[in-house]
């Protein structure tokens, strides 16, 4: 076998052996968001519901109450399940259709971008009109405000609340989905072991 491919073979068997790491870096990633968005939805519970449940300045969903209970619990309840690794494929699921829910009823009508940019591929009207409405905020605060202080860890930036950060974690969800928890470090790989069970 000529050097080359053995090279090849034992970097693949290298990376092989650190096949858990995509898994982990996954639910790692997830958990804090999906623990921030069930336990605010639990803190500010009357205003989500009314939220969900408003057809005029809302969403307009059904029992919006019974909905804001169940998706914060699968939110709270699913970042702990992320975080070790237990029932991800399970907990995946419902995960990635709370996503969906979401991008299709908050986030859609706002194109892609979740923050505001004034131009380029996936810009539209609203993220140009947003870029305007900021330049002018910017200019109220340089002339009435300690602009430097407002801006001493990062610019301004206006929200556009598009599909972007629903679509990339459902992504991240169906990719869970078919790795699983991963190896070593998730509590399904350790039942699974003890147990013989996926």
């Amino acid at each position: 076998m000529p050097v080359a491919a053995r090279w090849c073979r034992k970097a693949c068997d290298t990376a092989r052996c650190l096949d858990f790491l995509a898994p982990l870096l996954i639910r790692l990633y997830l958990a804090p968001v999906f623990w921030m968005a069930g336990t605010k939805k639990f803190a500010n519970f009357t205003d989500t519901a009314a939220w969900f449940g408003n057809a005029e300045w809302g969403l307009g969903l059904p029992a919006p109450y019974a909905l804001v209970f169940l998706v914060a619990f699968v939110e709270t309840f699913g970042a702990l399940f992320l975080m070790f690794g237990f029932a991800t494929r399970v907990i995946s699921l419902p995960l990635s259709v709370i996503m969906v829910v979401a991008a299709v009823t908050a986030h859609w009508q706002n194109g892609w971008l979740a923050i505001a940019t004034g131009s380029g591929l996936f810009a539209t009207d609203r993220t140009v009109a947003a870029i305007e409405r900021l330049d002018k905020a910017k200019e109220i605060l340089q002339a009435q405000g300690d602009y430097a202080y407002l801006t001493e860890f990062g610019s301004l930036a206006m929200l556009n609340n598009g599909i972007e950060f629903a679509a990339t974690y459902f992504v991240l969800l169906v990719a869970l989905f078919f790795l699983g928890g991963g190896r070593y470090v998730s509590a399904d790989y350790w039942l699974k072991r003890k147990y013989l069970i996926d």
